[in-house]
């Protein structure tokens, strides 16, 4: 019998949602001003950043349900920046407070440090509209679609 490898596993999700990140941070480094394009990539890390933490709590329950109890932990430790880090990027869009963001994505740039990217998949498509969405919804953010 053969091993059954799940195709869309959370793994896989969440290196998908970090190739995003990397790609949305690349594109807001080169900006010079910030204008719509720009709130829509950062609303776009925060959903991104909320779907992550989803899936890491996902992984780590997984694991408590085979009694892997230290390895959970030590990976909700491994992403524990994760949250913070979407809250407060939504307060500063949310506030307009756009002297901040600058700073708050510069702190982003480590965790996504490991992720080459020669190309740039990501479409306009997926961004678009993200920041109006964000002020549209209360609290913790809802995924891009």
């Amino acid at each position: 019998m053969s091993r059954v490898v799940t195709v869309d596993s959370v793994g896989s999700q969440r290196q998908r949602l970090r190739r995003t990140i990397a790609e949305a941070l690349r594109r807001l480094m080169a900006k010079r001003e910030l204008d719509e394009e720009a709130r829509d990539l950062a609303a776009l890390i925060v959903f991104s950043l909320r779907e992550i933490d989803e899936g890491v709590e996902q992984t780590a329950a997984a694991w408590e349900k085979r009694d892997y109890y230290i390895k959970a932990d030590r990976f909700r430790q491994e992403w524990l920046w994760v949250g913070p880090a979407a809250d407060e990027i939504e307060r500063i869009l949310r506030q307009q407070a756009w002297d901040r963001l600058p700073a708050a994505l510069a702190r982003l740039l480590s965790h996504f440090s490991d992720i080459t990217i020669n190309r740039m998949v990501r479409t306009e498509k997926l961004w678009q509209g993200c920041y109006q969405r964000l002020l549209a919804s209360r609290g913790a953010g809802q995924a891009p679609q």
